[in-house]
């Protein structure tokens, strides 16, 4: 049997030139690594659809999808994660906690500090190259 795929997308949501970074609990697998929040995509939803609906799940507030940043493949013990990440914004209500440990809102030049998922890597990189 192969490894299945999974298709996940992430939030890169930046407000007041700070993007939000998420760590994972402990029950998770990657426990206490760092993210952008987001999750699986559900049958007959689009990628923006199910990045709009986990937001709303695990942060309680309500995101504009914008355009995509990065798009990576990486491959975890448990399974192949394709992972697309979004630009997003803020529209209402601030995040919460209910599924990730902490949160944090950190301009660009300090995410290296975190540790982050492998497959969430390649996006941290790409918003480091852009201006």
């Amino acid at each position: 049997m192969g490894k299945k795929n999974i298709h996940v997308v992430g939030a890169v949501i930046i407000k007041d030139n700070k993007i939000l970074c998420a760590q994972r609990g402990q029950t998770k697998t990657l426990a206490y690594k760092w993210e952008f929040p987001g999750g699986k995509i559900e049958q007959n939803e689009t990628a923006k659809e199910a990045l709009k609906r986990e937001i709303d799940e695990e942060m309680k507030c309500n995101i504009e999808v914008g355009e995509k940043l990065d798009h990576t493949i990486y491959e975890y013990d448990f399974g192949i994660v394709h992972l697309t990440t979004y630009y997003c914004n803020l529209l209402e209500n601030e995040p919460v906690l209910t599924e990730h440990r902490a949160i944090k809102w950190l301009p660009k030049k300090e995410l290296p500090m975190l540790d982050w998922a492998p497959a969430d890597i390649p996006a941290v990189e790409k918003l480091l190259e852009r201006e």
